[in-house]
């Protein structure tokens, strides 16, 4: 039983690091409609560019961090304004087609500035076992996991309180439900598109500095977005909730399997059976948990 909790545990902290890259796909669909290939590229460009800054000009934690979130910022404006702006009102293929070209580019432009090595990024925290768990329960649960479940928790609980209670919040939704009606009221489309895609680009950050620091700086880091995938098809694509969920529901389940099914089936479990999860997902649920049912009448 301790072992079963031990490798739950795990998976559940791990799937709250996989909610946290999910949101940014979620930030973006929710407010334009358009599905952000590119946050993968977003979230290495973010951890590369911290620890280039830190490398480079060995600056205190807080001043990089700083440096970065700015730097997330001005990339998120100049992709509203450059890819997505004057693809407005194009077919919904016309801007994912964008967000793959733009996810080669980013990719590149962040290995021409800092370089394509892999880095060691440290945020002080242990990747240890919590004593006191294991004097108690005797339960292994990483510290980082746990730290790291934290930062993620906060974050996605505040960005659920700006959605939901804030006026820029209510303009958010307000877009995401129907452009043109959002207009028609005054809201500013162009700006709010702005934030969006900068808010984007700190979730990407905080996804950056945490995957960084768990696998390291490196080009695989893009690849996290793919895990996310299966997140999102589980959760929904509009829902913040459905993030969480989606995100703790794979990150248990694919621990789990690799335990308990992995040694009847095979090594490597893991890395595939989230889509094998969402594909059977797809075939009962194909709008997520928390997605909102379409019905086409003819």
């Amino acid at each position: 039983m301790q072992f079963f909790l031990e490798v739950l545990i795990g998976g559940l902290l791990a799937g709250v690091m996989y909610s946290l890259v999910a949101l940014g796909f979620v930030l973006i669909y929710k407010a334009s409609g358009v599905f952000n290939f590119a946050q993968g590229a977003m979230v290495f460009f973010a951890a590369l560019t911290f620890v280039g800054l830190q490398e480079k000009f060995g600056l205190p934690f807080g001043v990089t961090l700083a440096l970065s979130l700015a730097a997330m910022v001005v990339l998120g404006v100049l992709t509203e304004r450059i890819v997505l702006r004057p693809l407005v009102n194009q077919p919904q293929i016309t801007l994912f087609m964008a967000t793959i070209g733009l996810t080669f580019f980013i990719e590149g432009l962040a290995q021409l500035i800092w370089g394509t090595e892999v880095r060691r990024l440290d945020l002080g925290i242990q990747d240890e076992p919590i004593e006191a768990l294991m004097e108690r329960f005797n339960i292994l649960v990483s510290r980082f996991d746990v730290a790291a479940a934290l930062v993620a928790g906060v974050l996605v609980a505040v960005l659920a309180v700006f959605f939901n209670k804030t006026r820029i919040g209510r303009a958010l939704r307000a877009v995401a439900d129907d452009h043109q009606a959002a207009m028609a009221v005054g809201i500013p489309l162009k700006q709010i598109w702005a934030i969006v895609w900068s808010v984007a680009g700190f979730v990407a950050l905080v996804a950056g500095l945490l995957w960084g620091a768990r696998n390291g700086v490196q080009f695989a880091l893009t690849f996290v977005a793919l895990k996310a995938l299966p997140v999102l098809i589980l959760g929904g694509f509009e829902s913040i909730l459905g993030a969480i969920v989606g995100g703790l529901i794979i990150g248990a389940s694919e621990k789990l399997a690799e335990v308990y099914l992995g040694p009847m089936i095979g090594g490597g479990i893991e890395g595939w059976f989230a889509y094998i999860m969402a594909l059977l997902f797809l075939l009962v649920r194909p709008e997520g948990l928390f997605g909102e049912k379409h019905i086409d009448r003819v």
